[in-house]
């Protein structure tokens, strides 16, 4: 059969009746299918789905200097991510009173206000405190991203990423 084939039936007359030829109404919809699937297509490949975000991370001068900036132990917080998503953290270089807390608002974000407003009272409204992130490799990238999310909602402007291997 073809596709633009009308199916006919044959007409029979009757002694002295005339009737009028019934013809099928069959419709055939196979382009329309054909256009269908061409608008799916052109759809898909002109359709971006998701892009993709970055963070944007404040980079140093590649300025030399002879006197690098030094930091006072009492401005200075360093974070541990650890796994379970626990953060290890002390002042200073007191690694001896390290202490835990999570990713939440009661856990991380309190421990960096209390930070800033410590550096603030004890050192005048416009120092900032100074924070060090050093990722354990247990912890996951996910925590990291958390992390540098909560340094621009408290607006640290002077934070470090190190890697693994960093020792004070």
């Amino acid at each position: 059969m073809m596709m633009a084939e009308m199916q006919t039936p044959e007409s029979r007359n009757r002694k002295g009746l005339h009737r009028n030829k019934k013809l099928s109404t069959r419709v055939d919809l196979t382009p329309m299918v054909d256009l269908g699937f061409l608008l799916i297509t052109f759809f898909i490949f002109t359709t971006a789905l998701s892009e993709p975000a970055s963070i944007v991370m404040p980079l140093p001068d590649e300025n030399e200097t002879d006197n690098p900036t030094v930091t006072g132990e009492r401005k200075t917080i360093s974070l541990l991510l650890n796994d379970n998503n626990t953060i290890l953290y002390y002042h200073g270089s007191n690694t001896n009173a390290i202490q835990q807390t999570d990713y939440s608002r009661k856990g991380l974000r309190a421990v960096l206000l209390a930070k800033i407003k410590q550096v603030k009272t004890e050192f005048g409204m416009k120092a900032e405190p100074v924070v060090l992130i050093r990722p354990l490799p247990a912890s996951s990238y996910g925590n990291l991203v958390k992390v540098l999310d909560e340094m621009m909602i408290n607006g640290v402007k002077k934070y470090m990423l190190l890697d693994e291997g960093y020792t004070q």
